[in-house]
């Protein structure tokens, strides 16, 4: 059976780009022409109208024209999810200025190495709503911003004069909107160059894709400084007319409250997010009440199919799933509204992206069969910023980007995920794919979530497993260990079980392997 669902078979890809706006700005001015009043973002303090949005875009793209932005600098906008982070994009795009979006939970030293490398002439600070926001502010002596209307929330800045421009493009693809810095698995942080047309493309398919409209509220946690809240939850929901309500961070009780009360129809997450939500529920007993959610979506890291199945039991609706990364703008591939998935495949790829599988000696894989996953298409990014041989590397000279992701495909087009090139453990000969393990550890019912990495031993690699528990859990390593025996080869069992209060995350819930090595 092919999974190619209704959905997918209308969308025309060629007429999509012709029609895609020239600049991301353009968002706002369309939906203000489309239905002035429509509500087009809500906060904790503050509501907008799509009126009123463009009203507040125009006026902070004066203040940033003022302080000497033009097109091909860099405005760095230190932020949480919030009102002006999105007026303040949104105004950087209308000048031909590359968004350099970041969340303002990066470290002191994260954030000013970003800087750094940038050489943005305007930083910005949403220090309303982030008290992080206001301690970089502080850090940096930024000013405060002057008022205007509508309100967006205070916000500070700090302008470098010595920042040079970077060159203009007039077509879509080629011109630089948003410029984001990457977690890296590997712990050094990259900048990557996404077009307008990169950002537009996956704006408008995803938005295709699950149906988005005028009628939905959908409930934005997933930070925005990240590329999946950039494109495909902020750009895809503005661009369909929907009401994005914002959440500056995950706190189970103000999804719980949202989801009960704020007719949220749509809710994209992080494995993470969706078990907390449920462990939150148990604990304080609550009844599940999301009376308006049409679709959740779990994006960003692996979705293991004991926690898909206890989200579906409880909120009554198919757990989507979906891949990509920051090179991608994100989306490669997720499962259909009309095909929803009874595994964790992450679903097709997505109309107008191609896949190829590529083994360890630059050979196609055969069909069915696992390879380094290659994309290609309107998504994959201009580059590396200031770094043409990481770029090179990644991307091959006819556009194909190298993800690092192991990957195969089912004779129906069902992409599967199993495993980062880079953490492929070899175990007396055999491959070890993380991925596996986890899924059996996050099947236990006192594992909130775990992650799974290689160490090196005389002549070989063994398995250790790190793994978070859920409140008031009994469980032991070595009953943990057991409990893999039992549904694993001997070769792919943990060696150790180390139990921590809390993996080390990013902002987004991606967990950051390369912090556990040294945990070892």
């Amino acid at each position: 059976m092919s999974l190619d669902s209704s959905i997918r078979s209308t969308i025309d890809i060629p007429a999509l780009l012709a029609a895609l706006p020239a600049r991301i700005a353009e968002i706002p001015a369309l939906a203000a022409a489309r239905d002035p009043g429509h509500i087009a973002l809500i906060e904790d303090a503050r509501r907008l109208n799509s009126a009123q949005l463009l009203q507040a875009v125009d006026a902070a793209a004066e203040l940033l024209r003022e302080w000497g932005v033009r097109g091909g600098d860099r405005v760095m906008i230190v932020a949480e999810n919030s009102v002006a982070q999105i007026v303040l994009l949104f105004a950087t795009a209308k000048l031909d200025a590359w968004a350099l979006v970041s969340n303002a939970r990066l470290s002191a030293g994260e954030l000013d190495s970003i800087r750094a490398h940038a050489q943005p002439r305007v930083v910005a600070y949403a220090v309303e709503s982030s008290v992080d926001a206001q301690q970089h502010a502080q850090r940096h002596q930024a000013k405060t911003a002057p008022s205007f209307t509508p309100d967006i929330g205070a916000w500070s800045y700090t302008v470098d004069d010595t920042a040079k421009p970077e060159p203009i493009e007039a077509a879509n693809e080629r011109q630089c909107a948003a410029l984001i810095y990457t977690t890296g698995t590997t712990g050094a942080p990259k900048g990557v160059m996404l077009s307008h047309r990169n950002l537009l493309f996956i704006a408008a398919v995803s938005s295709r894709l699950r149906k988005v409209g005028p009628d939905d509220v959908v409930y934005a946690v997933l930070p925005i400084s990240h590329v999946y809240g950039f494109a495909s939850v902020c750009l895809g929901s503005l661009h369909a007319g929907a009401t994005l309500r914002l959440a500056p961070r995950f706190a189970p009780e103000a999804v719980r409250r949202a989801l009960a009360d704020e007719r949220v129809s749509i809710f994209q997450g992080v494995p993470a997010m969706h078990a907390k939500l449920l462990e939150h529920l148990q604990t304080h007993g609550h009844a599940w009440s999301a009376p308006h959610l049409r679709f959740a979506y779990s994006g960003g890291s692996p979705l293991d199919a004991a926690l898909k199945a206890h989200v579906e039991a409880i909120y009554g609706l198919a757990l989507h799933n979906g891949y990509g990364m920051t090179e991608s703008s994100p989306t490669v591939s997720h499962t259909m509204l009309d095909a929803p998935r009874s595994d964790c495949s992450v679903g097709e790829v997505i109309p107008g992206v191609e896949v190829r599988f590529v083994g360890l000696d630059g050979v196609d894989a055969a069909p069915g069969e696992i390879g380094e996953l290659w994309v290609r298409g309107p998504n994959v990014m201009l580059g590396y910023y200031r770094s043409p041989e990481q770029t090179r590397a990644a991307v091959t000279d006819d556009g194909w980007l190298k993800t690092g992701d192991l990957a195969r495909q089912d004779a129906d087009g069902a992409l599967h995920i199993v495993g980062r090139s880079k953490e492929l453990i070899i175990r007396s000969g055999f491959n070890v794919y993380p991925a596996e393990v986890e899924h059996v550890l996050n099947a236990h019912p006192q594992v909130v979530q775990s992650a799974v990495i290689g160490r090196a031993v005389e002549g070989n690699e063994e398995v250790v497993a790190f793994v978070e528990l859920t409140a008031g859990a009994t469980v032991t390593p070595a009953e943990l260990i057991g409990w893999c025996g039992e549904r694993l080869a001997p070769y792919k069992r943990p060696a150790e079980v180390k139990i921590l209060a809390a993996l080390p995350a990013a902002s987004t819930g991606k967990i950051l392997k390369h912090r556990l090595r040294e945990l070892m």
